[in-house]
């Protein structure tokens, strides 16, 4: 039997959330077929371990990651899977898999990924009205500038509207700096995912420095969009699609936090 089925590859690893439920709707989710769920160690990496066997990433390299507590919240993945394997409730083993099969070969691409993010960041652009929304993002992105600026020295320009504004090229390198301890392949798949799903790398990096918790980085993040639903209220799709990049958000935060341990 394969480290992993066959079936399993492609829902496990596309990152197109759209795509990886059509491939589910078009296969039957495959049975549960281990019994036991173990971490193992060696050569000081952790892995997931199936009835004894390390799980396989979809390129078939080890599902290993650096710390013990990383390789819990993989093994909780598979153990919650009772009848059948589910990838989409596996998110910390899809970012995973991202992180050993396509970060690692290729760590310059994802990290300047994000350093390009900062140069569009979702706190550098306001709107000219309605002046509660204003102040609002005024109160609470502010601060967020004002502490990249004081402890990294990147003073980012505020831009109004939607007209592009180019960063300094000081502020830019010295974010870099300040993202550069995260450069490692389950840093970045982590950052790069908060990143996407907040469109600031500015909170992805006050995240990384425990200047803001999980929590309050997607508070932050959704300030517009709560001020549109306090005014005009949300429909049920808009609030599942919100909940499901939030349960996202919640694997990429666990993961990073877990590198920690």
């Amino acid at each position: 039997m394969a480290d992993m089925r066959d079936d399993l590859t492609q829902a496990l690893s596309d990152p197109d959330p759209v795509r990886r439920a059509q491939i589910q709707m078009h296969k039957p989710l495959p049975k549960r077929f281990y019994k036991d769920v173990t971490v193992g160690a060696a050569d000081g990496e952790h892995s997931v371990l199936l009835d004894g066997r390390p799980v396989r990433t979809p390129a078939r390299n080890t599902l290993s990651v650096p710390t013990v507590a990383l390789a819990h919240l993989l093994s909780a993945e598979w153990t919650a899977q009772v009848d059948v394997i589910d990838p989409a409730k596996m998110p910390v083993t899809r970012l995973v898999n991202t992180a050993i099969d396509g970060v690692k070969p290729d760590i310059r691409a994802v990290f300047d990924d994000i350093l390009n993010f900062s140069g569009t960041d979702l706190l550098c652009y306001r709107v000219e009205q309605p002046e509660g929304l204003v102040e609002r993002q005024s109160l609470h992105w502010d601060p967020i500038l004002a502490w990249a600026a004081d402890t990294f020295g990147a003073r980012f320009i505020l831009a109004e509207g939607i007209m592009h504004q180019t960063q300094p090229r000081a502020a830019l390198t010295a974010f870099a700096e300040a993202l550069r301890p995260y450069a490692t392949p389950f840093g970045l798949a982590s950052l790069h995912t908060v990143t996407t799903l907040t469109g600031s790398a500015l909170l992805a990096l006050a995240f990384a420095e425990q200047h803001l918790s999980a929590a309050e980085t997607w508070t932050l993040a959704h300030l517009d969009e709560d001020w549109q639903i306090e005014h005009w209220g949300t429909d049920d799709e808009a609030f599942q699609r919100r909940e499901n990049r939030w349960t996202e958000m919640q694997a990429a935060t666990n993961a990073f936090d877990a590198l920690r341990s």
